[in-house]
């Protein structure tokens, strides 16, 4: 009999961690760090409930830190087998696992300084060391090809539409006269997103894990180009700068790209783009690399032969560089990371541009509680940023069309064409949103769905 285990994004977004046991067989799908709330993120500094050597390996959807982001902490923990993932994943999850690392030793070594944090010494939740050890692990299989994790484990990547490279995984278990079937939605991207292709419809499975980010509700509809481009003439008539906190891998390149077909089809006046964030730039150049991934239904940009590196776009190294942005005029763009506003470049920035009311802070996606990013969509008047208030008179506007995820009407587009399960985990999602979606599901489908606790197992039969 196999088992499942939920040890993260159950009831709650992020920390996405599915342990999945059969025929002596261990296969963790993801391993992701927990965001937003204090207390979520404490949870990272916890000793899993399970022995990382234990693990034969693990598999990855794809590269956003709430799905990779604890390997190097695994690594840290004994753990030293496989990590799969496609090929523009493992290149990914090399910035981001370096980024993350960066930030955790300059965080600690910052604490310590100002004598602020309650450990001596503050220490990093993992290093450099740990991330150059977690990467020689990653290894590239490529989508739509059946692969054998772990007898009696086999996976098969389908494109999901979220990121570059991003998956959802079909799962089979091959023990007994039929395999059994089990599909990892991961995150699954909208429909006619810029730069993603449609997400690739569900094949069947006797178990579903489905993500409900969005379960309770729907994107407002409209034209994103048209959107954007209103939000970048007000931004034009207040006089000041637009700053754009962009996770810096996808959300980043989606922004770039939209920005350059709109001022190549004359909708909007040439205005200078600012990419800061040393991951953003190297991402740009994967995403670039993968060129073959992107569905560019909005516009191609005239000689050139990336359509995220337009004429308009300058890439931001340095930390010298990035301090002399805070002394531009408007009209200009800045996108920094990271996109919750929880840490990173992008602080600075907040801190510049938010008391000045010339200034819009454009709010891209989803904003988990207890971040900046929500505290902001919320209508604050201050913020805490580097231990001090910083007033709220900067413009907020939002460009919901700009979400990786599928609000609850394209989930349920994705789900439509799918036989059956026998049962249904919905996790990724607050309960609020989990619990709106299960409800549709029962109400509509009549399917067997569950929520997950945290830690919560259950028996897959076959």
């Amino acid at each position: 009999m196999a088992q499942i285990t939920f040890y993260g994004a159950a009831e709650t977004v992020t920390g996405s961690k599915y342990l999945v046991e059969a025929g002596g067989a261990r296969v963790m799908v993801d391993y992701g760090a927990f965001q937003g709330l204090k207390t979520l993120r404490e949870m990272n500094w916890n000793r899993p409930a399970f022995e990382p050597k234990s693990l034969d390996s693990v598999v990855l959807t794809h590269a956003h830190i709430d799905h990779i982001g604890l390997l190097p902490r695994l690594v840290k923990q004994g753990f030293r087998s496989a990590v799969y993932a496609t090929p523009p994943t493992v290149e990914l999850a090399s910035l981001m696992l370096l980024d993350s690392a960066h930030i955790h030793e300059s965080d600690a070594a910052y604490a310590n300084r100002k004598g602020y944090s309650k450990h001596r010494p503050a220490l990093p939740l993992f290093d450099t060391d740990d991330v150059h050890r977690t990467l020689r692990l990653l290894k590239a299989i490529r989508r739509d090809t059946w692969f054998a994790v772990k007898e009696p484990i086999w996976i098969r990547y389908h494109d999901a539409g979220h990121l570059l490279g991003s998956c959802m995984i079909e799962m089979e278990i091959r023990e007994g006269p039929k395999p059994l079937r089990i599909l990892f939605s991961g995150d699954v991207g909208r429909y006619d997103a810029p730069l993603y292709f449609d997400p690739t419809p569900p094949p069947p499975c006797d178990y579903l894990v489905c993500e409900s980010t969005y379960g309770d509700r729907d994107h407002p509809e409209g034209d994103l180009l048209e959107e954007l481009a209103k939000v970048v003439h007000r931004m034009i008539g207040r006089g000041g700068v637009m700053v754009m906190a962009a996770f810096a891998v996808g959300r980043a390149q989606q922004l770039i790209y939209l920005l350059e077909v709109l001022m190549e089809q004359g909708r909007v006046p040439d205005v200078p783009i600012f990419l800061d964030s040393p991951m953003a730039v190297d991402a740009t150049h994967l995403f670039c690399k993968y060129a073959d991934d992107h569905d560019l239904a909005e516009g191609k940009l005239e000689g050139h032969a990336c359509s995220i590196k337009g004429p308009h776009l300058s890439l931001i190294r340095t930390t010298e560089h990035s301090k002399l942005l805070n002394k531009i005029g408007g009209p200009a763009v800045i996108i920094s990371s990271s996109g919750m506003m929880t840490q990173g470049r992008i602080l600075h920035h907040l801190r510049s541009r938010l008391p000045d009311k010339r200034n819009t802070i454009i709010l891209g996606g989803y904003q988990a509680e207890g971040t900046r990013g929500r505290q902001l969509q919320e209508g604050a008047k201050y913020v805490r940023i580097h231990h001090q208030d910083v007033a709220v008179r900067a413009a907020i506007e939002k460009v919901s069309g700009m979400s990786g995820h599928a609000d609850r009407g394209e989930l349920l587009k994705w789900l439509a064409p799918l036989p059956t399960p026998r049962h249904v985990f919905l996790t990724h999602g607050e309960k609020r949103s989990a619990e709106a979606l299960a409800e549709t599901l029962r109400r509509e489908r009549q399917w067997n769905v569950a929520i997950p606790r945290l830690g919560q197992s259950f028996d897959l039969r076959s």
